[in-house]
């Protein structure tokens, strides 16, 4: 069977047909150049207007990667028509197997944007043979695919976060539908600022943000000016994850202050190695941890105490009502600020200050701040896979993509998870 044969079965082009095939060795590989000619009788279509007009001259030859073949680089080469448009001017034509300047086809950017979505970029472009940077421009011409067909229709629940993406405390804004039965990313921004979230309001529109119910945050002030600002009918909750990270953070400061005094006053260092026993949640607790933190348990220890409050907190996520919620945290609240502990009167104070939409949290339950950690996890996974990002629009495309599915019709993208869009024209 000849190569023009495989190609008009897979990749037919109207008012174009396949001239020779030809086979050489480059660089050290082996190359298919397979020459497309226009048919004579067919016209060129301007790339500005779209319409068909009478050609001008012709530019030098052009090579446009298409997918491999048996291991073997392939190329379609083509002399480039400029068309004299009455509307446009004399502009160069457009083919339909490559988008403006790209010198991919686009049948292979979606297939190498397909594996990307597998294997980290820098491993696709060696198992392909081709650049970090040819791997780049197919995720991100998806990612642009995507987002233009992403269907927003529906969402009354969403979820705000940060993300580092750098060194040097550089920050991304993630924005996240967090509705019972789907949960995706909707939307980065640049940085954490209060204008990069009026941005995302901007976009999302006034009709949908008057339609969303619940807005889930950390005690970012500047996320918090804008929510009241910009969807103040909304319930705005003080999501779990964020207030299980200060107490952690609270009773490991006491741990590690009444460890260091237990040691200058010549005690028994009976702190040693018990981070994860207090951080842990009971049920994840192997059984030699459950019999260490037993015998912890018995000692009357500034850290034992502030360990035991932030198992009581753990209550409040129980009550299905606002009101008896709301009278528990503030019995909390007053137990943490007599503790005498300094770290957990400060989450007391927190909680006090944001009252409201920590109550919030109890009978709106929900794993707002999980979505961007697992996206942050993949983002570091891919990192040590040697596909780190190099700027902060390929750290997006990165994060994106790691969304992308497939559904059981095969050549459906979801590429911001979980999100169906139209049928893709060039997926196969």
């Amino acid at each position: 069977m000849l190569v023009k044969t495989i190609l008009n079965r897979v990749q037919k082009h109207r008012s174009f047909v396949y001239g020779d095939a030809r086979l050489i060795e480059e660089n050290g590989r082996l190359v298919l150049e397979v020459d497309i000619l226009a048919r004579a009788n067919g016209k060129a279509v301007c790339s500005g207007c779209g319409r068909r007009r009478p050609g001008y001259d012709r530019l030098p030859p052009r090579r446009f990667e298409f997918v491999p073949l048996w291991g073997i680089v392939v190329f379609f080469v083509y002399m480039m028509r400029r068309v004299d448009c009455p509307t446009c001017g004399v502009v160069v034509e457009a083919v339909p197997w490559a988008s403006g300047k790209s010198s991919l086809t686009n049948t292979y950017a979606w297939f190498l944007a397909r594996w990307a979505k597998r294997l980290s970029w820098i491993d696709v472009a060696r198992a392909f043979n081709t650049s970090w940077d040819s791997v780049f421009r197919a995720v991100k011409m998806a990612v642009d695919w995507g987002r233009t067909h992403v269907d927003l229709s529906g969402i009354t629940a969403i979820g705000i976060d940060e993300m580092a993406w750098s060194k040097g405390h550089q920050y991304v804004t993630v924005v996240y539908q967090i509705d019972p039965g789907r949960r995706r990313l909707l939307w980065i921004g640049g940085s954490r600022k209060a204008k990069t979230l009026l941005k995302f309001f901007r976009w999302f529109g006034k009709e949908r943000t008057a339609a969303l119910r619940f807005i889930c945050s950390d005690m970012w002030r500047a996320y918090l000016k804008v929510i009241a600002k910009k969807a103040g009918a909304a319930v705005h909750v003080l999501d779990r994850f964020h207030i299980a990270m200060h107490l952690s953070k609270a009773i490991d400061n006491v741990r590690a202050d009444e460890a260091r005094a237990l040691v200058a006053r010549g005690y028994e260092p009976i702190l040693k190695r018990t981070r994860w026993l207090l951080l842990k949640r009971p049920a994840n607790l192997t059984a030699k941890q459950d019999i260490k933190l037993a015998e912890l348990l018995r000692y009357n220890l500034r850290t034992v105490r502030a360990y035991l409050l932030k198992e009581d907190l753990q209550a409040l996520w129980s009550y299905v009502s606002p009101h008896w919620a709301g009278r528990f945290m503030d019995n909390w609240c007053t137990r943490a600020m007599r503790s005498k502990l300094e770290p957990m009167k400060r989450v007391a104070r927190m909680l006090r200050n944001a009252r409201d939409r920590a109550v919030s949290s109890a009978w709106r339950p929900t794993r707002a701040g999980t979505a961007p950690q697992i996206l942050l996890r993949r983002h570091k996974m891919m990192k040590t896979d040697g596909a780190s990002p190099r700027s902060l629009s390929s750290g997006v495309g990165l994060t994106y993509s790691v969304g992308v599915k497939k559904t059981h019709e095969g050549v459906l993208w979801r590429l911001l998870s979980r999100c169906t869009f139209a049928r893709c024209p060039w997926a196969t």
